[in-house]
């Protein structure tokens, strides 16, 4: 059974990667931030002193996103992370970072990006940005490969700002579903992700990058319709700009050629297996935390 060190074990990917098979196939260490801060030189650097692991699966982050507590040193403090254990790669075999369509710049149009063009735009924003140094780093590194995640979406994400979540739970309060804009993403259900995390965990990919992401896109106002749909409630679904916003998806074609047996469950099953999850845990949901828009 390898060992396997995964950061960022309380949010949202880590919690459903803890809760997946993987867990029964792998011996997967998951230290808290209280047990490991990985932005502590000194701490990591002991850490691994006392422990060797087969695969590092980094999938924590200081997020900058619009619900986040807080902005401050996001680039440093994601780098320095990341830095903290790449200085200690003696002590693993390989390293798996979570990383994100962000890298292509989702402040432009982001229509079927294709690996090939990764360096094509400097990130806008420091999210973007962070993304674009990070891998640029991973380029040079033997072992570690870098996951660019577009949409993805399931249990435990923050439902007070995720699309896909905060749709569901909306109509589960009886309030209208809003979008900032109409756009293009491609989701990916949370559940298809560990069989692709398994196949880097087990094999040498061929490239430092790849595209996570399903074979097909949906506009948000039709995932608002579906979801509409779903609930079996005619509640109202606001636009708040006429303008068209940025799409935000990629190509997968360098991912199934690695794992040809991959697939992706359809997103009408997807929403509806989330749908009733929420549904099943109402009493969990703070309907404050969809009141407003953010």
């Amino acid at each position: 059974m390898k060992k396997v060190l995964l950061t960022g074990g309380s949010g949202f990917i880590g919690r459903n990667i803890l809760e997946s098979y993987l867990s029964e196939r792998y011996d997967i260490i998951a230290p808290s931030h209280k047990e490991l801060d990985l932005a502590n030189t000194e701490v990591v650097d002991e850490f691994f002193k006392r422990q060797e692991f087969d695969v590092v699966l980094h999938f924590a982050t200081k997020p900058g996103h619009r619900n986040a507590i807080d902005f401050s040193n996001l680039i440093a403090t994601n780098i320095r992370m990341f830095e903290n254990l790449e200085r200690n790669k003696k002590h693993f075999g390989k390293l798996i970072n979570a990383g994100s369509g962000a890298i292509y710049d989702n402040f432009k149009n982001v229509t079927k990006a294709v690996e090939t063009d990764v360096f094509k735009n400097m990130g806008t924003d420091a999210h973007c940005f962070c993304k674009y140094v990070l891998h640029k780093q991973i380029e040079k590194l033997d072992n570690f490969v870098d996951l660019f995640i577009f949409g993805i979406f399931g249990k435990y994400e923050d439902y007070a700002i995720r699309f896909i979540s905060n749709a569901i739970c909306k109509t589960i309060f009886d309030l209208p579903i809003t979008l900032r804009q109409n756009r293009k993403f491609s989701y990916l259900d949370i559940d298809d992700f560990p069989p692709i995390v398994e196949f880097f965990i087990e094999n040498n990919p061929k490239y430092k990058g790849y595209n996570i992401t399903p074979n097909t896109s949906i506009d948000l106002l039709d995932l608002a319709k579906l979801i509409q749909k779903i609930s079996g409630k005619n509640v109202e679904i606001n636009v708040a700009e006429e303008s068209r916003g940025f799409d935000y998806y990629g190509d997968n074609q360098r991912l199934k050629a690695e794992i040809p047996s991959l697939k992706f469950t359809p997103i009408e099953k997807s929403v509806q297996k989330l749908y009733d999850w929420y549904v099943n845990h109402k009493v969990m949901l703070n309907k404050e935390f969809l009141l407003v828009d953010k």
